[in-house]
């Protein structure tokens, strides 16, 4: 992701840019049901790419070192996810699976979550994401191995273009030891396609 910096427009002028489109489109955008429209776009568009405004560096900044001497694989599993195709503006909605092994200290689960949501909360292509999420962990934590991977379905695809519904595109990205070693990919899908009950 670039960090070009561009000089964002006022509210009034993105809410006439969504005017512009509902004209466009042939409709009226004076009309009852469409007065408030521009205003509740932009609200919905500040919540959908509200990534741009988070340091994910920050969000990771904050670990543990009291743990035990655990080093063995910490994973988050479908962890859900909404976010938007940089070619045409459209949802992609799906999992991400984050993956990695300590090596001084660990980061609060939670921080996991947030990292997915923060690239996601951003114009994206799934690759693109899924190296996004691995190497700010690797960067920040620096651990012995990073893996992120992804399923999504792209509304791009399901609901214009080829109409194609029902199919999920899955990315990965490994690092360190789970790029490096067999056995350490072999427990991580073992981890993945494990069914765990607490009950």
């Amino acid at each position: 992701m670039t960090d070009k910096k561009t000089s964002a427009p006022s509210r009034s002028e993105a809410e006439e840019a969504v005017r512009t489109l509902i004209r466009w489109a042939g409709d009226d955008p004076d009309r009852e049901g469409l007065i408030d429209t521009p205003n509740r776009v932009i609200n919905a568009y500040a919540e959908f790419f509200s990534g741009y405004k988070e340091n994910p560096k920050e969000i990771l900044g904050r670990t543990f070192e009291e743990v035990g001497g655990y080093k063995e694989i910490v994973l988050l599993r479908d962890i859900r996810f909404e976010s938007h195709c940089e070619h045409h503006m459209v949802p992609i909605i799906g999992k991400a699976h984050v993956a990695y092994l300590p090596n001084n200290y660990v980061v609060g689960i939670s921080k996991l979550a947030r990292i997915v949501e923060v690239f996601a909360k951003r114009l994206q292509i799934q690759e693109r994401m899924t190296a996004e999420i691995a190497n700010i962990i690797q960067e920040v934590l620096q651990p012995r191995g990073v893996a992120v991977i992804i399923e999504a379905a792209h509304q791009c695809m399901t609901t214009r273009g080829v109409h194609n519904p029902g199919v999920s595109m899955v990315t990965s990205k490994l690092l360190g030891v789970f790029q490096q070693d067999q056995n350490a990919r072999a427990e991580l899908s073992a981890l993945l396609n494990r069914s765990v009950s607490f009950m």
